[in-house]
């Protein structure tokens, strides 16, 4: 929805053109009764440094832009060095006391935030939308997917469990404690403005870190908004602190000798510097980069799930997806189910994501749309064929979006440039193998290793390709195989740098480190004392 006039509503104000949002939710005795993010009459993003939400004393701004219409929505600052100063400060000097906390009681802030995240989740959406681009349908996917990541964290009593043996000699045991490190910090993407930052902070913090994020400039706004359920949630100030900006600031965070850990999703281009900036000052660093992620069609294949599904992965989100199944290997007879891939594809509805019906909505920016057009014309100069062509598309009472309809190009070879980058858009390559066992060289040769899946109705099929295809995340019938977060997010090869992945076991073991204690209590020291009669509680 979008407002004619300025709302407001006690402390809560709307600029116009910015979406309405019902911010009077009662929930867990806590009313949002302002808005942290945007405020008039030139709407700015806020800071968010020692539990306040601040404005940034800058001079220097950054444009947000409502991709479906390109007009100015709001400006996000680029944050002063002593702006960053402060931030890290915060964390730092909120350590302690926080990693000193019961685990029951860090548990319990975030039982009281995954209600709060539930609770307001339309309201997410919205603001993601507004800003991203993608459908409302997709936004709630965005949160929700998130949410299950906090969900997991409040199970961080069984997470952070250590390891003991005892009598290792006479009177003398081992035992191991898994401890938080101290300040780390996120830098987070475009395409999922809550589900990577809720991948990052909340398992972090509940292993009882602290925690400095930096969102994409592009995207702030659903950010701003956990930040203030989060704090709503009743963690303490300090805990988290939330900085904007471009190159400085994720310079400032690969440098600062405070920050120990660093997590990001986004570009290779920007993941290669930071695993290597980062690494060079001593942190620890998780990378979760590019990818190419194929779909192998066996000719068994249930053909009507499996058109669908290919369809629907490659360009949901306008194709905008780490995990989008971009490229398509069509084994034997499968190549003859090309024709209805395009028809089903033709199907699919372009429009501004908040639009009722919209099955994709516009790119994220006018450069995105460049340069994804950019690699469509390179791939038919290079003799792809363009099979479905969404480069023209317009949408009606969007003219100015960036919007780019969907797009397939078939006869793609592997030497082609549009089948070497990831494109980042509404676009399907098609290649095609004689043997699973090409197909399966095809994927092994491309650099990167986010996901793939295998479309089979043979068990022996599925089992030989989830075996011998170097990729990290495999699914089988399962387009998109991003794993719920009981597992890890297992992305490889040229989609991931470090050792230690995100979420899940590994992203406890990521934000935490291991003490050992060998400890010896001589058994003729033993005495006794007076007798406890009292029912231990092991309260907070």
């Amino acid at each position: 929805m979008v407002l004619r006039g300025p709302v407001q509503t006690q402390h809560f104000i709307f600029c116009e053109s910015f979406p309405k949002i019902n911010v009077h939710v009662m929930t867990y005795k806590t009313k949002i009764t302002h808005w942290p993010a945007f405020c008039p009459p030139q709407p700015t993003t806020k800071l968010f440094i020692d539990g306040k939400f601040v404005e940034s004393k800058t001079t220097e701004w950054i444009d947000i832009h409502n991709p479906a219409t390109n007009e100015v929505v709001a400006r996000v600052p680029k944050a002063t060095p002593s702006e960053m100063e402060a931030a890290v400060a915060s964390c730092k000097k909120a350590f302690w006391n926080w990693s000193e906390t019961s685990v029951l009681s860090r548990q319990q802030i975030f039982l009281r935030y995954q209600q709060l995240i539930k609770d307001n989740l339309k309201e997410i959406s919205k603001l993601i939308t507004f800003e991203q681009g993608k459908t409302l349908a997709d936004a709630e996917g965005d949160v929700f997917r998130g949410l299950q990541v906090v969900e997991h964290a409040c199970s961080v009593t069984s997470l952070i469990l250590g390891e003991t043996m005892p009598s290792i000699t006479k009177d003398m045991d081992t035992y191991t404690y898994r401890l938080p490190l101290g300040v780390c910090a996120g830098i987070a993407p475009f395409n999922f403005p809550a589900m990577i930052p809720l991948w990052m902070f909340p398992m972090a913090m509940v292993c009882g870190n602290t925690f400095l994020m930096k969102p994409s400039e592009r995207v702030p706004g659903a950010l701003m908004f956990l930040a203030k359920l989060f704090q709503d949630a009743g963690a303490p100030d300090g805990t988290l602190n939330i900085i904007h900006g471009q190159h400085e600031a994720v310079n400032f965070i690969c440098d600062h000798p405070d920050i120990r850990a660093i997590s990001f999703v986004g570009s290779n281009q920007a993941g290669e510097y930071i695993y290597e900036r980062g690494s060079r000052n001593g942190k620890r660093v998780q990378a979760n980069m590019g990818a190419k992620n194929h779909g192998v069609v066996m000719p068994d294949a249930n053909k009507e799930n499996t058109l669908n599904q290919l369809v629907g992965a490659a360009f949901g989100a306008a194709g905008q997806r780490c995990m989008a199944l971009s490229t398509a290997i069509l084994v034997g007879e499968a190549q003859k189910w090309l024709p209805e891939l395009v028809e089903r594809a033709k199907n699919l509805r372009v429009n501004a994501g908040d639009q009722p019906g919209a099955d994709l909505g516009p790119l994220i920016s006018p450069q995105a749309k460049e340069r994804v057009c950019h690699l469509i014309e390179t791939g038919v100069k290079e003799g792809a064929s363009l099979l479905l062509d969404g480069r023209n598309i317009k949408v009606k009472g969007y003219e100015n979006g960036n919007f780019v309809g969907p797009t397939i190009l078939a006869n793609v070879k592997p030497n082609m440039t549009c089948y070497k980058e990831e494109i980042f858009g509404p676009v399907l390559v098609v290649l095609e193998a004689d043997t699973l066992d090409d197909a399966i060289k095809m994927v092994n040769n491309n650099p990167y290793g986010n996901g793939t899946a295998i479309f089979t109705t043979n068990g022996a099929t599925a089992r030989k390709y989830s075996h011998l295809v170097d990729v990290g995340q495999v699914g089988v019938n399962v387009p998109i195989p991003v794993p719920l977060p009981m597992f890890s997010f297992t992305g490889s090869r040229a989609s991931f740098r470090g050792d230690t992945n995100f979420y899940g076991k590994q992203g406890v073991q990521f934000y935490t480190q291991l003490k050992t204690i060998i400890s010896q209590w001589k058994e003729e020291d033993a005495t006794v004392t007076k007798p406890a009669v009292v029912m231990p509680t092991m309260g907070n």
